[in-house]
């Protein structure tokens, strides 16, 4: 056998959790029962040894130490040792509140141990049994209602009266207060005397003769009936007390009880609270104390009583001391295990058991309302038991507060509440749990009362909503079902259970049980194995709401955030002072349009009073408008709740925004940013969390008012969207303007029209932002928002950037008078160049490289509008290209240079890469063209600007990439392709111009033939520029006419022009592309039937510049006709003086019979140009043979 656990240890303190020992298994009687017994708890001293009394000892007459304080006994005194005082009606609810934790989830039941033997013993008893139940979550408090001493109490106070009508109706209509015997007290003083005799030791049980007969006569000293008299409390007049103190010790709520036991009989988890005296010195290390009276035989009530006091305290043995009429006789030990088989005494420990397990499932079944008082009861000599519910009885009388279990059963519901929260790492799947135990909790207050409670149970209930979660979906979060036990649920009606059970058949009972909610018919019935199942015919609804979107669950927050602050409101008495605000009536949400707002500039004024306010808080300033005392739970429990709904809106504004839903977005952080001011009203110290919280809703604010900027297109219905508002968030605005004017952040959340106004808002947003993360020093703890923050400016900073150079472009189109740049647009070049400088500087500080060198790139496109806006306007003189324009086109080549360098390689963002190389060309190409066409020659020489066109060209070139495949080759492709063409005529017209220098003359025809050669590769590639290819082609001609004309021989001549006719015949694919094209219009002209379509259509044809190929047509035929000629008399001529070689012969043949093709079509007028282009293709398929023949054919 177990030595009895913990009984002569160190106690722990109350509530600390012990490790469970190991159970003892008895084998009693032939049943095996399962018993295991851990000390939780103990405020008795170390068992001392009990003292045998000698034979004849008079138990009546007092030992010396009667009734005083003994060291062996400690502070415990009288209570420990026989004086068995009656259970206080709430001694269950004094374990729950020291043992917190068990309460609600691993324990069944907590009593008294007197409440457990009284239940165990009804099928065997026939004294009246008379109990309260209540349900926390899985677990039965049971406490001893006593209906005399309350009928006593109702009849001097008025309280109860409407259960004194009840039970006088239904239950006992001649009731009357019954006296205790004369023999009840005598055998309770020579109990008492007994106990002192055993701890009183060696010879020192001396009687004190001059004392005994005044003892003998009456109740002992202590003993009277007032004094053991239950202490009910009065129903709850003052409730601030408790309130301020929930555990308050003058409710009658402590734990009295020596030792607190949690004891496992079989399968149940009980919680027990025992007083019984164990003593050490018989066998074994504990042993209970007995006295009874020789003459009276042990019957089975007695047997049951020692054998569960010994069970529930691990108690290995029972010592019994025999008297006859207060003279002791002998002791007799007994081994726990055979008290069930005493002569006189035996009882089935298997039947008691099947009690146990019956009468658990029976209260389980029908207790199932939470904070519903139910009353268990059993008349005297009775054998039904009758289940009644209080609550429900109680509420047909106007006040509920007359059931002093209200306010015990609603603390503890919130105890249990709290304490489940505490646990982080596991309580989410409590969440359910919690959840009903708070909502049952505020069933039973009331506001005007427990103001405090009801306000905390709701902050409690909003913060089961996790609002900084990721976004998934929240049925994965909670089960749909609770566990089993902690599934009940208040609303379900109840279903009558089966025939079997006995419990709802109603049919054969009296009248008067229509108001007992459950009935045991007989007790007969509890001793039949498994008679009442314990049906969870409840339905499961403690789960967790599923909530289906982030919207529904930051709504359910608002709703308990806003019955927290009523709560608080209604408790602040000062509410005479403030001025009168209607809470149904809504609060104007300003709106601002251009007309009132004072632009970027108040802007300014407001963000440095923001600062400075800022900057008062964090030394501490605060003010309450509503007279709240700081540090009252009021003020603490205001600061708890504005904080949680500032987040809540912070995330609904954040769901809008993901939804573009910019207007409501900003309804909500306007919400999120008033609850923050009002905060920051009242707190006197910001903690780091809150402050990142605020650069948080700022940075979100900042997001919305770009967005709002950007979308300027959906103004009205984002207007509609800000102005709507719901009455929850009227009634918060309420609450928050009893302690502030939340205008603090007015400037950032107004709804403005002014696009300007928007952006600017939206930089000084993230600029606050930014402040708030510099003199918190939250920059090195939270370096993810630092850079967030940054980056945000940076880009906020390159959209006004792009606004003010936008505005400069526009202002440059207009002037058209004008020729000098004015001074408006000079100031919108220093925004947009100060804006885009400080962003670069925000990507720089972060080691953004790739937004640092955007934002480089938009400077040099700046620069550029700049160039644009200073070429003079064409007027008399000859425009020249100006040293200004040239001043500010090196200025962005320098930019988009300075971009590169900060990229340092394309692998590093391909796409940001390729963009700058081909901004860098084309500002070096528009520099070289510009240099090209409008030739500074009043400043510089003729070379010079070549030398520098063609610097500038190549430089072009070189960042033209053409070999790389993207979306851009083509473009890439004609540029370079443009390039080439335009550096082949300047070196053409150079060579034209050119006198004297024979080495620089061959030099600039090289390069004029090679970047024509160039040029007519890439146009070919392009399918899209057959008019360029065909311009180039004819250049090129030209180009070897005028070497033609500076040649002598014939056969110099003859080669070149045959040259010039191949190059003609290779412009057969451009006539192909110009065919194809014109057929392709033609097809559609004939499919269309109205005229006015087949218009549309000519005018949007594929990109075909009509007058552009006639007048390279137009060319093409005249030079073509020119060479044919000159070809003709050259071989004419050659023909007659040497004799011509065949080849010759037919290329001559050809040559005229296609001139004189050549001559009729050009003198026909009219052909139409898809004849036309039709005509000279044939011709030169004709032509293609001879010319690739002819001697000297390149």
């Amino acid at each position: 056998m177990e030595e009895p656990c913990g009984a002569g240890a160190a106690a722990p303190l109350r509530g600390d959790a012990e490790e469970p020992k190991q159970g003892s298994v008895l084998f009693l009687g032939g049943n095996e029962v399962k018993s295991c017994a851990v000390v939780k708890y103990s405020s008795a001293p170390p068992q001392a040894a009990f003292a045998r009394l000698q034979e004849k000892t008079d138990l009546k007459l007092p030992p010396a130490n009667w009734l005083r304080e003994s060291a062996k006994l400690g502070p415990a005194g009288t209570t420990i040792l026989g004086n068995s005082k009656k259970s206080k009606p709430f001694s269950s609810f004094g374990m729950a509140y020291d043992f917190i934790d068990s309460v609600g989830n691993d324990v069944d039941v907590v009593s008294d141990s007197e409440n457990i033997k009284k239940l165990l013993k009804i099928p065997y008893s026939k004294s009246h049994v008379s109990m309260a139940v209540h349900r926390i979550g899985r677990t039965l408090l049971l406490d001893e209602l006593d209906i005399q001493e309350l009928f006593m109490r109702s009849s001097q106070t008025g309280d109860w009266t409407w259960l004194k009508e009840f039970y006088q109706r239904l239950i006992d209509q001649k009731w009357q207060r019954k006296k205790k015997s004369k023999e009840h007290w005598y055998q309770k003083a020579i109990l008492s005397k007994f106990l002192y005799y055993s701890i009183n030791g060696d010879g020192a049980a001396q009687p004190v003769p001059s004392t005994s007969k005044q003892h003998q006569e009456g109740p002992v000293a202590g003993e009277s009936d007032e004094a053991g008299r239950a202490s009910w409390p009065a129903p709850f007049e003052m409730p601030s007390s408790l309130s301020e103190d929930p555990g308050a010790s003058n409710q009658g709520l402590k734990n009295d009880f020596v030792r607190n036991i949690l004891w496992t009989f079989e399968d149940i988890h009980m919680l027990v609270g025992s007083n019984m005296p164990i003593f050490g010195g018989g066998r074994y290390p504990a042993v209970s104390l007995r006295l009874r009276d020789n003459n009276k035989p042990i019957n089975v009530l007695t047997g049951i009583d020692y054998w569960l006091d010994n069970l529930i305290c691990n108690v290995p043995e029972l010592v019994m001391c025999f008297h006859v009429n207060g003279i002791v006789q002998k002791y007799e030990m007994i081994k726990t295990e055979d008290i069930p088989n005493l002569e006189n005494s035996n009882f089935s420990t298997k039947v008691i058991k099947d009690i146990a397990q019956n009468i658990l499932s029976f209260l389980k079944s029908n207790c199932t309302k939470e904070g519903h008082t139910y009353w268990l009861f059993k008349a005297s000599g009775s054998d039904i038991v009758k289940l009644y519910d209080l609550t429900t009885l109680c509420e047909e009388t106007e006040d509920k507060y007359q059931n002093p279990f209200t306010m015990p059963v609603a603390i503890l519901l919130y105890k249990v509440a709290c304490n489940m929260m505490l646990k982080k790492n596991q309580n989410k799947k409590h969440y359910g749990t919690i959840r009903t135990l708070l909502l049952n909790c505020l069933k039973l207050l009331d506001n005007g009362r427990h103001p405090q409670i009801i306000a905390s149970a709701n902050y409690m209930l909003s913060e089961l909503f996790q609002l900084d979660e990721p976004k998934k979906e929240d049925s994965a979060d909670f089960p749909i079902n609770g566990n089993s036990d902690e599934s009940y649920s208040e609303e379900e009606e109840e279903m009558p259970d089966s025939d079997e059970n006995g419990s709802y058949s109603n049919s054969s009972d009296p009248p008067d049980d229509n108001k007992a909610v459950a009935i045991i018919k007989s007790v007969g019935e509890l001793s039949v194995p498994e008679k009442y199942k314990s049906v969870h015919r409840i339905r499961p609804s403690c789960a967790f709401p599923v909530c289906h979107g982030t919207e529904e669950r930051c709504r359910l927050v608002l709703n308990h955030v806003l019955e927290g602050l009523k709560s608080v409101d209604s408790s602040v008495k000062k509410e005479g002072d403030l001025p009168a605000a209607d809470p149904s009536t809504p609060i104007p949400l300003k709106y601002e349009d251009e007309s009132t707002s004072g632009g970027p500039e108040s802007l300014e004024k407001q963000m440095a009073l923001f600062l400075d306010k800022m900057g008062s808080f964090q030394k501490g300033k605060h003010s309450s408008q509503s007279g709240m005392i700081p540090g009252s739970w009021q003020y603490k429990m205001k600061l708890q709740l504005i904080l949680k709904s500032s987040r809540a809106y912070y995330v609904l504004s954040d769901a809008a925004m993901i939804l573009q839903k910019y207007g409501r977005a900003l309804r909500y952080i306007k919400l999120a940013l008033q609850c923050h001011d009002t905060y920051c009203c009242l707190c006197g110290s910001m903690l780091p969390e809150v402050l990142l919280f605020l650069c948080q809703c700022l940075t979100l604010c900042g997001d919305i008012q770009l967005m709002l900027a950007q979308n300027a297109n959906n103004r009205a219905a984002y207007l509609e969207e800000y102005n709507y508002q719901t009455k929850e968030d009227q009634e918060i605005l309420h609450s928050l303007h009893r302690e502030s004017r939340c205008q603090v952040f007015a400037w950032a959340t107004d709804l403005s029209t002014d696009l300007e106004y928007q952006l600017s808002v939206s930089c000084k947003c993230y600029e606050a932002a930014y402040e708030i993360l510099l003199f918190s020093n939250l920059k090195s703890q939270n370096p993810e928002q630092h850079i967030q923050v940054l980056k945000r400016m940076g880009n906020i900073r390159n959209e006004i950037g792009v606004f003010y150079m936008n505005q400069a472009a526009a202002v440059q189109t207009e002037r058209v008078v004008s020729k000098n740049v004015s001074t408006t647009e000079q100031q919108l070049w220093k925004k947009s160049f100060s804006c885009f400088e400080e962003g670069i500087q925000n990507f720089e500080s972060i080691d953004d490289a790739t937004n640092a060198a955007l934002l480089l790139c938009n400077t040099g496109r700046l620069m550029r509008i700049c160039a644009q806006a200073h070429c003079a306007a064409e007027g008399d003189f000859k425009r020249e290209f100006s040293p200004e324009e040239a001043l500010y086109y090196n200025k962005a080549i320098d930019y988009y240079l300075k971009a590169l360098r900060s990229l340092g390689k394309r692998d590093v963002h391909p796409a940001v890469w390729d963009s700058v190389n081909w901004e860098l060309s084309t500002t070096y190409f528009t520099m070289a063209t510009l240099q090209q066409d409008y030739a500074p020659l009043s400043r510089k020489a003729q070379e010079q600007i070549e030398k520098e066109v063609s610097e500038a060209m190549m430089k072009s070139l070189k960042y033209c990439d053409v070999d790389t495949v993207s979306e851009r080759q083509p473009l890439c492709q004609y540029r370079a392709a443009t390039i080439h063409h335009r550096l082949a005529s300047m070196y053409h017209s150079c060579l034209r111009n050119q006198v004297g220098d024979e080495h620089l003359r061959k030099q600039h025809r090289v390069l004029a033939d090679l970047h024509y050669s160039k040029a007519v590769r890439l146009f070919q590639l392009l399918k899209d520029a057959p008019c360029e290819f065909l311009r180039v082609q004819l250049e090129r001609v030209a180009f070897a006419e005028f070497q033609m004309a500076s040649q002598n021989s014939s056969a110099g001549k003859l080669k070149t022009l045959s040259g010039a006719l191949d190059i003609m015949t290779k412009t057969k694919s451009a006539f192909q592309l110009i065919r194809k094209e014109l057929v392709a219009e033609a097809e559609q002209i004939s499919k269309d039937k109205s005229p006015a379509e087949s218009l549309s259509v000519n005018d949007s044809s594929a990109g075909l510049n009509k007058e552009e190929v006639l007048k390279l047509l137009g060319i093409f035929e005249s030079r073509m006709s020119f060479l044919l000629l000159q070809s003709i008399k050259l071989l004419t001529s050659s023909k007659k003086k040497i004799g011509g070689s065949s080849e010759e012969e037919a290329a001559l043949r050809t040559n005229k019979q296609v001139y004189s093709l050549l001559l009729r079509a050009t003198a026909n007028k009219g052909l139409s140009l898809l004849e036309r282009t039709e005509l000279l293709l044939s011709l030169l398929e004709q032509l293609a043979p001879s010319s690739e023949g002819s001697p000297g054919t390149q």
